[in-house]
């Protein structure tokens, strides 16, 4: 809570509301692996506790406070041991997972992606995977509808594709990155 009234019934500044619940943190192996996104509370247990590390602070210098001590608000945690991680079989289909892949933009006509179409569409037998889905904007969504790109005389501006790499099922379920995680994930950095 910054500085100022904390009851709310003075002058002073208003308290800053915070959606801790749907913060996510980026854990790191110790060899520094990403391996998954963690809630806020939990990525704070874990350096309290001692078993992680504050790699990257939050890019806004937020610091949380006890009475007897205080946390950097993390970014990027590390583990303090090293975790084996088991087999990971392919990557979940999830629509934060297939966003990201298509970077928000529009498989059709570049715009910005709002919605998923599947290029063959499911009442003509497409499956729902990631070769068949693709980010599409609303108004080439409807002009589609369930035509075949032969039919429209439409292309794909990049042929869908399963994402590869550590990273993807870890992004499957996040719908957005911390831009301070992007150089643990083996991505360029935008």
């Amino acid at each position: 809570m910054p500085d100022g009234d904390r009851d709310g019934g003075g002058s002073g500044p208003t308290p800053a509301v915070f959606p801790w619940g749907r913060r996510k943190v980026l854990l790191l192996n110790a060899t520094f692996e990403p391996l998954t996104a963690l809630s806020l509370r939990r990525a704070v247990v874990l350096v309290v506790c001692g078993k992680a590390e504050v790699v990257h602070g939050d890019a806004s210098g937020l610091v949380l406070h006890s009475s007897k001590s205080e946390v950097l608000v993390p970014s990027v945690i590390r583990l303090s041991t090293y975790v084996r991680v088991p087999y990971r079989g392919r990557v979940p289909m999830t629509r934060a997972g297939l966003m990201h892949r298509d970077r928000y933009r529009c498989a059709y006509c570049g715009g910005r992606a709002e919605t998923i179409d599947h290029v063959v569409p499911r009442s003509r037998g497409g499956p729902h995977t990631w070769t068949n889905c693709v980010a599409c904007c609303a108004k080439c969504n409807h002009r589609k509808a369930d035509k075949l790109l032969s039919e429209l005389g439409w292309r794909l501006r990049v042929v869908p594709a399963a994402p590869r790499g550590p990273h993807w099922r870890l992004l499957a379920g996040v719908a957005e990155a911390d831009p301070q995680w992007l150089p643990y994930l083996g991505e360029p950095a935008a």
